[in-house]
């Protein structure tokens, strides 16, 4: 048995030519000249004795030795390009995809990020926050936080965090403004979300009947509504997950223990086998620690 290999370039045109059964089509893709792959393959056909396409009039045709060299070919390129992309990949750290609403991220996510960064420092995390359903495969997303009731078909879905609502308030607007009972909120602004039915479902809770629930702004988003109520301009009642950080540090205030469930809350959803990857494990155990901490806080 020979040690002799063929000249790459040459072995390259072939396949490519092989592939493509066209010289123009190959050089494309090898971002040369027909005429260079022409006299590559010609160079090859040479070295090995044996004559490896058939030239008919505007036509290129595999002979028989031609088609099983090229199988040959095809699955040791196939090879280098697979050891090629597992070297690469391990090469450069792993990147994870998360996708969820901007006011998740901003309230939630992005705050906890140097705790992920800890346990994993290998890793870099990519947000898409968007209020669009994601397509997994198509955008790249390997695990998402989808806020609804949990029924995703085809997706695996796991409960992250609830969602009571509940009123908070700026410690100094308190301080200026009592708020001690939830009949007092009648000498406060309401601070309204797109969620503005939210107020009047809170307030019949609590059997206040006496304050109009639908004054007051309307913010696009959560995000708003708390910096809003962080700059003291009235009362909001948000999701008790996004402020839990903003209540333990006391920058916010929350006057009252009760909240009101709306049925929803924030679910992890991935697709079947994401956790394949250890990686994705590793985020989803993360992301249910740092809920587990919020619960408990």
């Amino acid at each position: 048995m020979s040690n002799r290999l063929p000249s790459l370039s040459g072995l390259r045109a072939f396949e490519a030519t092989a592939r493509h059964l066209s010289v123009t089509l190959a050089a494309g893709e090898l971002s040369v000249t027909p005429g260079a792959v022409s006299l590559q393959i010609r160079d090859l056909e040479q070295s090995l004795g044996v004559r490896l396409f058939d030239r008919l009039p505007r036509q290129l045709r595999l002979t028989e030795d031609g088609e099983g060299y090229f199988k040959a070919m095809r699955s040791a390129f196939r090879l280098m390009r697979e050891a090629t992309d597992e070297l690469l990949a391990r090469a450069r750290p792993a990147t994870l995809s998360i996708s969820c609403t901007p006011t998740f991220a901003a309230q939630w996510l992005v705050p906890r990020l140097p705790h992920f960064e800890e346990r994993m420092p290998g890793v870099d995390i990519r947000i898409s926050a968007s209020n669009r359903l994601v397509d997994f495969v198509r955008d790249g997303v390997d695990i998402a936080i989808r806020h609804g009731f949990g029924r995703y078909q085809g997706l695996v879905s796991e409960r992250l965090l609830d969602d009571d609502l509940v009123p908070v308030i700026a410690p100094a607007l308190r301080e200026a403004r009592p708020l001690d009972t939830p009949g007092d909120l009648i000498n406060h602004v309401l601070i309204h979300d797109v969620h503005r039915q939210d107020w009047r479902l809170w307030l019949e809770a609590m059997g206040v009947t006496e304050i109009d629930a639908m004054r007051g702004p309307v913010f696009q988003d959560s995000n708003g509504a708390i910096e809003a109520v962080k700059a003291g301009d009235g009362v909001g009642l948000v999701r008790l997950s996004l402020v839990a950080r903003e209540i333990q540090e006391r920058r916010l205030v929350a006057p009252f223990s009760r909240g009101v469930s709306t049925g929803l809350a924030y679910y992890i959803v991935y697709p079947p086998g994401a956790l394949d990857r250890p990686a994705v494990t590793a985020l989803r155990q993360w992301l249910t620690d740092e809920a587990r901490a919020v619960r408990g806080s």
